[in-house]
């Protein structure tokens, strides 16, 4: 076992699990390094799609719902300015890499699929582990967006419920530069929405409309190499970072292969891609 009992016990209690120190700071490095290359290899003119949590119509856009099985670039809400062009350098103004690093790109693969990693999702009790989404989230200075409370599984919704979070912290996170925020015990609360494709587009079931319990919401500061777990139903967010220190960090979803993943979530693969687990 990689977690202990009392660790299992903490994770099924609160929702999510604070594990430091569970990877090294080299190993931090090469993501930064990695994705700092691939932003460098990126062509704007390619694609402008800008990543946000207040409007959910923008994520519909073909460029996002078609990243499920590709690396793709998404750029910070206030990255732009009245005319269109970028406030910083495209470096400073990406919001985020998503959704296939982890099958796409050698570093992150070799990052993602771990013996620790392995033996973690067998102690969180997930059959048959499969590798869902990664992203790459730089929450830049200055303009590093929120992102308002929401529970993972409104996202990417399997039957039974089957889905883990893993948030690695590639710098230190504190509440200056836009940690995580959770509520402990949250994801008691149960499924309070999905977001699903139509034939009309995107659109939100709404299960219970209630207001989030923000007030019980905690800060999860964390050092450079924590990795935190989360509960696909634990309600979480994070705030703007008005600093001037970025907050990078790298984050796993993975799913039991024995759960139902619907065909109306919106992150989908071609069959030439199917989803994998740890080898």
């Amino acid at each position: 076992m990689y977690l202990t009992r009392e660790q299992q016990a903490d994770y099924k209690r609160q929702g999510f699990l604070i594990v430091e120190s569970f990877v090294d700071a080299g190993a931090c490095d090469r993501l930064r390094v990695r994705a700092e290359a691939l932003v460098h290899e990126f062509d704007p003119a390619e694609a402008i799609s800008i990543f946000s949590t207040r409007e959910q119509s923008r994520r519909a856009d073909d460029y996002f719902l078609g990243s499920g099985d590709k690396i793709r670039f998404f750029f910070e809400e206030n990255a732009f300015l009245p005319n269109g062009s970028l406030r910083h350098s495209k470096n400073r103004s990406i919001n985020k890499i998503g959704h296939a690093l982890h099958d796409l790109d050698p570093v992150f693969d070799k990052f993602s699929r771990t013996p620790e990693l392995k033996q973690l999702s067998a102690d969180l009790g997930i059959e048959q582990p499969l590798l869902l989404q990664s992203m790459y989230i730089f929450k830049q200075p200055k303009i590093g967006g929120e992102v308002t409370c929401h529970q993972d599984s409104t996202f990417i919704y399997t039957e039974p419920m089957s889905i883990a979070g893993l948030w690695f912290a590639l710098e230190d996170a504190t509440v200056e530069n836009g940690c995580l925020w959770a509520i402990p015990g949250g994801h008691e609360i149960g499924l309070k929405s999905r977001w699903q494709r139509s034939q009309d587009g995107m659109h939100f079931e709404v299960f219970d409309s209630t207001p989030w319990p923000e007030e019980r919401l905690v800060p999860l500061e964390v050092r450079k190499g924590t990795l935190i777990l989360l509960s696909g139903l634990l309600p979480h967010k994070s705030l703007e970072n008005k600093s001037a220190k970025s907050r990078h960090a790298y984050t796993l979803h993975m799913i039991g292969g024995n759960s139902d993943y619907p065909a109306d979530n919106w992150l989908q693969r071609s069959t030439a891609m199917p989803l994998r687990g740890f080898e």
